[in-house]
């Protein structure tokens, strides 16, 4: 499929033939006909993607720190490493797109419906586009595709119309009367109210006065008067900003011509560098609209399809989309009016050229999708398989710690880079370019079944694991899997069962015991007598409860994080766990969950104990991993990969370590065990340590110690 995208190194916008992507779980597969490029918002997004690196820093300073704070953690070699892997990338454009269902995996809407989309990174500027049902609402067939290609803009100035909450007759200005401007002009005018409109450019304001402005004033403090006195002396009863600059001056014009307990709604992105004086002598109130409405950056919402209920939220980011379009369909609302320019996909970039250049007025400006043979296409070729190899990779999720830990020290192991699977089809590519895959694609089932493949590493979400592990166990690869290898014990019964008659490599991502740090500490325990005891502590740092990995995707830190250090007990006692007692903290805030601070004693077959404590309560200014290890009259410290110290003989012995913590010596290790037919770690350790998550998390509901069969 063709998708209009913008290389990060150059700026440059392309159109580029790309994968198409899988319809999602809970959501559908559009075949895009129109899609809307938002003038305001992705001319800044283009803009800053352009000029030289210097331009592009002075810009976003933020990424600057994020750069500087990377140099001090990866050293400057590994961070211009990354940096230039970004660059080597694309940048999705879009949010706001129509077409046809092709494939649906939800009730509500099946193929051939006509819909309206929204959503930055799903609503692209691509022939093909997989969406979440919240985010799709459909449209009579008669609404234009053209039309409903506005429906997200639409959404955006309905959430701040409603903020306003306007009434008959009342006095309202809209600062800013681009598409958002004019748009919410309209919804005001319906609602009866007066409408004063401002902006900075003539030609916007003529369009003010065209789509229903009652009056129109050049957007300046020395207007601000005139606005009071044509609001009966009072001022404006409620002042929209939908403008979009860096400027804070539309924000203290507002604040001066707002009436006294006015309300103030900012829509569009401005600067808020604010004076108090203005609140405090007219308390006026400010309200900032959160784009198309309730359920926005709310993953239960957007992503896994939970509904607020009608009653209690009358107005969700869907209801909006849903009420935008019926008022297309009754003539209500004009958009068509507002097209100045429509592109075919092909040509997208003479789009982008002209509202960076300014070359030409433009105003709504559409990219459209004719139809064409071989617009759905699964992978695209970027390379040639190299034959020679005794490992062909497929790699299934290659996101940020595939790119940066994993595919780097692979890349010097003489595999073959068969082909790459990600959720985002512009990712798959570009991971592809950057690694030499020599396809890329976006169904990780038809890669897994692939001839040229024998061996599949699984990176994507956690609750996707299990489900891969199994479809590659069957079609006779071997798999390497990132942690967790299983999200409850039902999965894990299905791997084990599936994986006793295969003789392929099964691994899991447990690198810490590759680490030289732990390889050191074990060297020193040889040929011990006896048991030991493991502490492990970890300033794990908190995640959001609504982060992926904490819902139903991630199963949580526990499953999701803490094998790594079970494993690494496993790995320095050489023995199983076979008993679990945990607690973990009781406390009532919603915002930091008690799992995530946890502390377990863990019994070994050897009559070890290992004590892991997992804390996200921490504070970042102390390392994330600590571990003592007493046995035999002797101490071993582990400090967060940086040294091990030897207390023995009374004496203590530091080793600066090299702060690695096992990942490229166990790629290494992992392509050696293809080639030998030798396990790099046991499936009954791979199956015990699944296990041992489980039990913690069971003895934590019961509030007794487990035992792991």
């Amino acid at each position: 499929m063709l998708q209009v995208v913008q290389y990060q190194k150059s700026g440059e916008v392309r159109t580029e033939e790309m994968p198409s992507p899988q319809c999602p779980e809970n959501g559908v597969l559009v075949e895009v006909h129109s899609s809307l490029i938002s003038a305001g918002t992705e001319k800044t997004s283009v803009d800053n993607g352009q000029g030289s690196l210097l331009a592009r820093a002075k810009k976003q300073p933020d990424q600057v720190k994020v750069v500087l704070d990377a140099v001090k953690s990866y050293g400057l070699k590994e961070t211009a490493r990354r940096v230039s892997a970004k660059l080597n990338s694309f940048k999705l454009l879009g949010y706001s797109a129509s077409g046809v269902v092709i494939e649906s995996k939800c009730d509500e809407f099946k193929p051939g419906d006509r819909v309206a989309a929204a959503g930055a990174g799903i609503a692209n500027h691509a022939e093909i586009i997989a969406v979440p049902k919240n985010l799709v609402v459909k449209i009579a067939d008669s609404v234009s595709f053209e039309d409903a290609a506005y429906t997200t803009v639409g959404a955006i100035a309905m959430q701040g119309f409603r903020q306003a909450e306007p009434s008959l007759g009342e006095n309202v200005v809209v600062v800013g009367l681009g598409l958002l401007g004019l748009i919410t002009v309209q919804f005001l005018k319906a609602a009866g109210c007066n409408v004063i409109g401002m902006d900075i450019d003539e030609r916007a304001m003529e369009l003010g006065m065209k789509f229903g402005c009652d009056s129109v004033l050049k957007s300046s403090s020395e207007n601000v008067q005139k606005v009071i006195a044509r609001s009966n002396g009072e001022g404006a009863d409620s002042t929209i900003i939908t403008a979009s600059t860096s400027s804070s001056a539309p924000l203290q014009m507002a604040m001066e011509m707002t009436r006294k307990k006015g309300k103030v709604v900012i829509v569009g992105a401005i600067g808020m560098d604010m004076k108090r004086h203005p609140f405090y002598k007219k308390e006026i109130d400010l309200r900032i609209s959160s784009s198309y409405g309730p359920g926005r950056y709310d993953a239960f919402y957007e992503e896994d399809g939970h509904d607020y209920p009608y009653a209690f939220v009358r107005w969700t980011e869907n209801r909006n989309m849903q009420a935008f379009v019926e008022l297309i369909e009754k003539g209500r609302i004009d958009v068509e009016s507002m097209t100045s320019h429509a592109f075919d996909v092909q040509e997208a970039s003479k789009a982008y050229d002209m509202i960076s250049s300014s070359s030409a007025p433009y105003l709504g400006i559409l990219i459209n999708y004719p139809k064409r043979d071989g617009k759905q296409t699964t992978f695209v070729k970027t390379g040639t398989v190299t034959s020679e190899s005794e490992v062909k990779i497929g790699f299934i999720g290659a996101g940020q710690f595939a790119q940066n830990y994993l595919l780097p020290p692979l890349t010097k192991q003489g595999v073959s880079f068969v082909s790459v699977a990600n959720n985002s089809s512009a990712s798959s590519k570009t991971v592809a370019t950057n690694f030499g895959f020599a396809k890329a694609g976006a169904d990780p089932k038809e890669l897994i079944k692939d001839k040229d493949i024998n061996t599949v590493f699984i990176a994507s979400w956690h609750n996707t694991h299990a489900e891969f592990v199994l479809n590659g166990i069957k079609n006779n690869k071997h798999v390497y899997v990132e942690k967790p290898l299983a999200l409850d014990q039902e999965e894990l019964d299905k791997i084990i069962e599936e994986s006793t008659n295969s003789d392929k490599q099964l691994m899991v991502g447990f690198n810490r015991r590759f680490s030289k740090s732990f390889t050191t500490i074990k060297s020193e325990l040889s040929g011990r007598k006896e048991p030991m005891i493991v502490k492990y502590r970890v300033n794990a740092g908190h995640i959001p409860a609504d982060h992926w990995s904490q819902r139903s995707e991630g199963g949580g830190r526990i499953i999701g994080e803490a094998c790594h250090f079970i494993d690494t007990m496993v790995f320095l006692t050489g023995s199983m766990p076979i008993r679990v007692y945990a607690e973990s903290l009781s406390g009532n805030s919603e915002a930091k969950l008690n799992e995530d601070n946890v502390a377990a004693t863990i019994k070994f077959q050897d009559g070890s104990v290992g004590v892991l404590e997992y804390f996200s309560n921490g504070d970042g200014s102390l390392g994330k991993e600590y571990c003592e290890v007493f046995c035999e009259n002797s101490v071993y410290v582990m400090d967060n990969f940086n040294s091990v110290t030897i207390h023995k003989g009374k004496k203590a012995n530091s080793v600066k370590m090299d702060g690695e913590k096992g990942i490229k010596k166990e790629m290494e290790l992992f392509v050696g065990s293809i080639k030998s037919g030798k396990s790099l770690i046991p499936k009954e350790e791979l199956f015990a340590v699944t296990k041992c998550t489980f039990a913690i998390l069971e003895s934590l509901k019961v509030s007794q110690s487990i035992t792991i069969s």
